[in-house]
């Protein structure tokens, strides 16, 4: 049985009846239901007393270090079987690490711990990762985003990292490291005995100094298989050293998360090489760097390789207009792979889709979700878009946001959502107006197929 409310303000009778059945779930989630330290001695009572309790999600609530004083009480008592402790954003200092350290001692059910968006500082995961290098923490991932953590927790993280093998994910993004810890931190990656397949550095403070180290990870780390250094400068200098680690045969990495890295064109090379022959890789993200329509051209070739198999491509906000629509139809109809496609904020225009439309119809595309909010788009290319929606069974998701479609191309969308063959389920409009006839209109479509959310 599981729980899972968000965004409810608990009135102390709602509180009382959801203790109740509290009593026998598997999983409770409650995000942002304004939980304070008081419902956490009730839920400390819940842990002690619900055996099959194995996963508690409590993100974006103040439960402040007393609250998680209370909850560790239920998680140090003999009878807890919790596997998946969720505290995100919950204003801890780095006082609720000394409990939690208690806890990562004590239980050996406990394989994930959340803590991101709470100001543990330096100090504070110092002492969580001593609770980490006890024999009896079974510990597997381990999220630490926006923690206010500097270079000075490296050596820690090293130490916990080389007496841990069962550690799986580590989430470091949004700390001021810079590249000095970061080399360090990849340093003791390759030495420690831990088998990590999910690695996250986003806004570390990276430049290409560092990426030399991280690629030594890619080569011995064949665990590995989800990277992301999004937001950090690497440039094309750092990509290139990247690349070597992630053309490495004993590379298995299947998530590459690059975005915002000032990556332009002269980066697409060896990105196009690692897609037509990195075989294992299935997604990678370029959100927001200036590929241009020369790179995305590059990339497009690469898709079309055999050995391809990406399944999504994130170029959303890369600086590309219609000139490489051709390309990216081209690839659609080539590639049988590729299910995401998100190319949003790019001036790709109504003659651009109207090209994407081709390959988006040909029956080798199995695209799945295709993202073309902000792209220069008006009514005169939705009777394209219609058909493709009435023909590609496939697709089921698909974003028009900030596009001045007005009342005559939404229309021709909602024929295309009414005809028996539109398997489209998720239809995405932000910021377009419409008038209060078609306003009617897209109401009565949602309750004609009430498998179709439209949202807007």
């Amino acid at each position: 049985m599981e729980l899972d409310i968000q965004c409810e303000e608990m009135s102390p009778s709602r509180w009382a009846e959801l203790l109740t059945t509290m009593k026998s779930c598997k999983t409770i989630r409650l995000d942002d239901c304004n939980l304070s330290s008081s419902n956490c001695e009730d839920l400390s009572s819940i842990i002690n007393m619900n055996p099959s309790l194995t996963e508690l999600k409590l993100n974006n609530n103040e439960l402040g270090d007393a609250g998680v004083e209370y909850l560790c009480k239920g998680l140090l008592t003999p009878s807890c079987s919790l596997q998946k402790l969720w505290l995100q954003n919950c204003n801890l200092t780095s006082a609720s690490c000394e409990t939690l350290r208690s806890v990562l001692c004590a239980q050996p059910s406990l394989t994930e711990l959340h803590v991101g968006d709470n100001r543990l500082g330096t100090a504070g995961v110092k002492v969580l990762c001593q609770g980490m290098m006890n024999p009896s923490c079974k510990l597997q991932k381990l999220q630490l985003e926006y923690c206010e953590l500097t270079a000075d927790i490296v050596e820690a993280l090293n130490a916990a990292l080389q007496s841990k093998p069962t550690l799986k994910e580590l989430s470091l993004s949004n700390n001021t490291l810079g590249d000095t810890a970061v080399k360090q931190l990849c340093r003791g990656l390759v030495e420690a005995s831990c088998n990590l397949e999910l690695l996250h550095l986003e806004n570390c403070g990276i430049t290409s100094d560092s990426c030399m180290d991280i690629s030594a990870v890619l080569r011995n780390k064949s665990s590995l298989m989800d990277l992301s250094v999004g937001d950090n400068k690497i440039g094309d200098s750092g990509l290139a050293l990247l690349c070597q680690g992630l053309m490495h045969p004993s590379c298995k990495i299947q998530k590459l998360w690059l975005w915002d890295c000032d990556l332009t064109s002269a980066s697409c090379k060896d990105l196009s090489r690692l897609i037509s022959t990195k075989e294992t890789l299935t997604e990678i993200s370029l959100i927001d760097n200036n590929l241009r329509d020369s790179g995305m051209e590059m990339l497009c070739q690469a898709l079309k390789d055999p050995k391809s198999k990406l399944q999504e491509l994130w170029v959303r906000e890369c600086g590309l207009t219609t000139a490489c629509c051709k390309a990216v139809s081209s690839a659609l109809s080539t590639n049988k792979h590729l299910k995401v496609l998100h190319i949003g904020e790019n001036k790709l225009g109504d003659a651009g889709v109207e090209l994407l439309c081709e390959g988006l119809m040909h029956p080798n595309c199995n695209i799945q979700s295709l993202w073309l909010g902000n792209c220069d788009l008006t009514a005169g290319c939705c009777a394209t878009l219609a058909t493709a929606m009435a023909t590609k069974q496939c697709l089921t998701e698909l974003d028009l946001s900030y596009n001045p479609l007005e009342d005559e191309g939404i229309r021709k969308i909602c024929e295309a959502l009414r005809k028996p063959s539109c398997n489209v389920q998720q239809l995405i409009l932000y910021d377009i107006l419409w008038s209060s006839e078609v306003d009617d209109e897209l109401r009565a479509l949602e309750e004609s197929k009430p498998e179709v959310k439209i949202i807007s």
